[in-house]
C-alpha cells in the first residue's frame, strides 16, 4: 500500500517537470528518439508513451512547431520551442524557482543557510524540529 501511494505521488510530482524539461530541451529542435534521449542522458527519462502525447498536446497549445523532415532515409518529425513556448518557458522557469525556494525553506527552514542535514532526517519528526524557533528579541509586533 505505503509503495502504491509513492508511486501515485511519484508520478504526479513528475509529470509537471517532465512538461518543463520537455519545453526546456526544445529551444534546440529535436526529433522523438533523439528528444527522449536527450532527458535521459540528463537523468530524466522519458517513456515514449508518456511523450508523444505530450508533445502533441504542447503543440495544440501553441508552445512548439514541428515539421517533418527527411534524415538518414527517414522521415522524422522534428520539434522546436515557439515564440510563445519560450515566452511561457520563461514564466514556468520563475514560477519553477520560486517553488523550489518556497519547499526549500520549509523543508530546511534555518538548516539550509548552514548547509547540513540530510533528506532522511527531513522525515522525521524529533523534538528539535517540531518546537518553534524563538523570535529574536525586538521583531514581535504588537
Amino acid at each position: 500500500m505505503e509503495n502504491e501511494i509513492f508511486e501515485n505521488l511519484r508520478l504526479e510530482l513528475r509529470r509537471g517537470s517532465l512538461t518543463l524539461a520537455v519545453l526546456a530541451e526544445l529551444r534546440r529542435e529535436h526529433y522523438g528518439y533523439a528528444l527522449r534521449k536527450a532527458l535521459s542522458d540528463q537523468g530524466l527519462a522519458i517513456d515514449e508513451n508518456t511523450l508523444y502525447p505530450l508533445l502533441r498536446r504542447l503543440e495544440a497549445q501553441g508552445l512548439l512547431e514541428s515539421h517533418w523532415r527527411e534524415e538518414e532515409k527517414r522521415n522524422k518529425r522534428f520539434y522546436r520551442l515557439s515564440a510563445t513556448g519560450g515566452e511561457v518557458l520563461a514564466q514556468l522557469l520563475r514560477e519553477h524557482e520560486a517553488i523550489g525556494a518556497a519547499l526549500r525553506r520549509i523543508v530546511f527552514g534555518k538548516r539550509l543557510e548552514g548547509g547540513s542535514g540530510h533528506v532522511a532526517e527531513l522525515a522525521g519528526t524529533d523534538e528539535a524540529s517540531t518546537k518553534p524557533e524563538a523570535e529574536p528579541a525586538g521583531t514581535r509586533e504588537g
